[in-house]
Order: C-alpha cells, then sequence, then structure tokens
C-alpha cells in the first residue's frame, strides 16, 4: 500500500465503516426480536474489520461476491443502508425489491452479485465474473468473500484449481471465524491451515489477522494489485470472530464462554480506536461526531424501511424465470 493510503482520513474511514457496520448490526438485531425483521439473521459483530479494510482496495468497476453474513460487505461497498434495511424488512424499496431478504443482498449498480445463502456458492459466480473480465480484456478483480465453512465444499477446490489454471483476476478472501455454522475448524477440516491449501494450487497466500481494519486494508492493497497487474488470483485468510452465535435462532452451546470472552479483548472497533488515540488522530468529540453522524444515517434507514410498502400480490410471479409485464 503507498504511503499517502495510510493518511489520516483513512484511518478515520477505516473507524467511520466499522462503527457504521456494528451499529446496523446491533439495530438489526433489535429490530428482528421485534419481529419487524424475519427469517433467518447472520450478524458480522465482531468481523467488521475485513469489511472496511478490504472494500478500499477495490474500484467501482470491480466486482464483489458475498455470503449469507453479507451486511456488513455491502454497507462498506456502498450500497445504501436505507436500501438493505428496506430488504430486511422484506419491503418493495430494498435493493432486491424485498425478495431476497438478509441472505440475498444484491445491487448491480455496486457492482455487488450477493448475499449467497449456499456454502460456497459465491465461489464458481466469482470465477465466472473472473473469467468475464479476462476474456473481455478489462482490467477488472473480483473480490470473492467467503468462511471457512465453504473450504470444505467442491466449489472451492473447483475454484482454486481453475483460477490458477485460467490465471484469472480473482481476489479470494476467506474470513475464517473457526466456526462452520456450530462446528469448529478443528471438527471439519484435517488441515487447519488454509493457506496450505491455496498453495497446494500453487495459488499465492497470505495469513492476516482479521481484527486488525489496518493490516486487512494494507494486505487486501497489496494482493488487489498484483491480481489487477495480471499475476494470478490470490487468496488471504482473515482469522476472525463472530461475537454473536451463527444466527439469532442459534443457541450457541459449542462454543465456550471463555473463548468468546478472549476474542472480544481483540474487538476491531477499541483496537482501531486505541491507535488512532495513540497516533493523536482522534479524540472523544470527534468519536462523538462520528457516532451521532451513524446514528442519523441508521435512523433515516430505519423509517426508510417502516415506510415503505410490500409488493403487491399481482406482481409476485414478476421475474421468476424471465422479465414479464
Amino acid at each position: 500500500m503507498k504511503t499517502e493510503e495510510h493518511s489520516p482520513e483513512m484511518k478515520i474511514d477505516l473507524l467511520r465503516q466499522m462503527l457504521r457496520i456494528r451499529r446496523f448490526e446491533e439495530k438489526a438485531a433489535e429490530l428482528y426480536s421485534a419481529a419487524k425483521i424475519r427469517g433467518f439473521l447472520h450478524l458480522y459483530i465482531g468481523q467488521e474489520a475485513i469489511a472496511a479494510g478490504a472494500m478500499r482496495a477495490l474500484t467501482a468497476e470491480d466486482a464483489v461476491v458475498s455470503t449469507y453474513r453479507e451486511h456488513g460487505h455491502a454497507l462498506a461497498r456502498g450500497v445504501a443502508a436505507a436500501a438493505i434495511m428496506a430488504e430486511m424488512y422484506g419491503k418493495a424499496e430494498g435493493c432486491c425489491h424485498g425478495r431476497g431478504g438478509s441472505m440475498h443482498l444484491f445491487d448491480v449498480s455496486k457492482r455487488f452479485y450477493g448475499g449467497n445463502a449456499i456454502v460456497a456458492g459465491g465461489l464458481p459466480l466469482a470465477l465466472g465474473l473472473a473469467l468475464a473480465d479476462k476474456l473481455a480484456g478489462r482490467a477488472r478483480v473480483t473480490a470473492c468473500f467467503f468462511g471457512d465453512g465453504a473450504v470444505a465444499e467442491g466449489e472451492f477446490h473447483e475454484t482454486m484449481n481453475l483460477a490458477v489454471l485460467w490465471k484469472l483476476p480473482l481476489l479470494l478472501l476467506c474470513e475464517n471465524n473457526l466456526y462452520a455454522m456450530g462446528t469448529a475448524i478443528a471438527r471439519a477440516l484435517s488441515e487447519t491451515d488454509l493457506c496450505k491449501k491455496a498453495e497446494s494450487y500453487r495459488m499465492p497466500a497470505e495469513r492476516i489477522d482479521g481484527m486488525d481494519a489496518l493490516a486487512v486494508a494494507v494486505a487486501s492493497a497489496d494482493a488487489t494489485a498484483a491480481v489487477r497487474a495480471g499475476e494470478g488470483p490470490r487468496f488471504l485468510e482473515l482469522t476472525t470472530y463472530r461475537f454473536r452465535p451463527h444466527s439469532m435462532f442459534d443457541p450457541d452451546l459449542y462454543r465456550d464462554k471463555a473463548e468468546i470472552a478472549e476474542w472480544k479483548k481483540r474487538d476491531p472497533l477499541p483496537r482501531h480506536i486505541g491507535r488512532l488515540k495513540e497516533e493523536g488522530l482522534l479524540d472523544a468529540a470527534k468519536i462523538d461526531a462520528i457516532e451521532r453522524a451513524v446514528a442519523d444515517e441508521l435512523a433515516q434507514a430505519v423509517a426508510f424501511a417502516d415506510a415503505g410498502t410490500l409488493e403487491p400480490v399481482e406482481s409476485l410471479t414478476r421475474d421468476v424465470y424471465a422479465r414479464t409485464p
């Protein structure tokens, strides 16, 4: 990453994005409990540093493919908070007109291609986007986020193999939060060093502290630059931890409370705030100003969703197989 990209403004923006994601997710949990959001809800609390840091490396022309835990990715990519909240409400004003909900956020204007509910389902989609760009001679990168659970799926291995064979402009970002739903990684994978799996396909790989927003930003910028320069795909294993259960339905009985408490000591928000304070870039007044701006944005998003409309019953069959009047 270039020196100017370590500017005070860049570091403050990392904090702003992480706070936006954290407060959005906290509000989503509240609204879910109030039955305004229904269905499944997978929160990104604890993993904010990855979305905030990685998205900085991408341009508006690049593509992003995500998982069902994608609210933070969508926010950091630039999808409007109001459009995301309305989608989670199932309202027609949502980014998918209320048809996708929490797990299927999509915004073609931001080149944000899901939100995919199937574990590892986004990997072959990302491979196809990257292949299309290479065949068309476009200097674009496709960034694909996925969890450690996806590594056990066949789509992961097929994607890794073809990406290297075809030297595709693909950035693979594995958010390793140590648990694939309710299964600890050591109980699911015989080899838990995920970088070794990437290297077995001769793909350059690096493990990054996913609880450190600046470290994620630097590593993502370097990897993206290599991909964009035509050097082929790159794999980043971002070690992280979700502070909430897998979903709002999950009783979270498979993790030791002491383990959760230990990881919370590495919370990316206070960690980044402490760094900025040490560097003289942040004080209480600046934090309050950022929090107020985030609160205002969130209040407007909730008001927008509350005021939204449900799709008319007569239009429910539109676009099921093809675009129809």
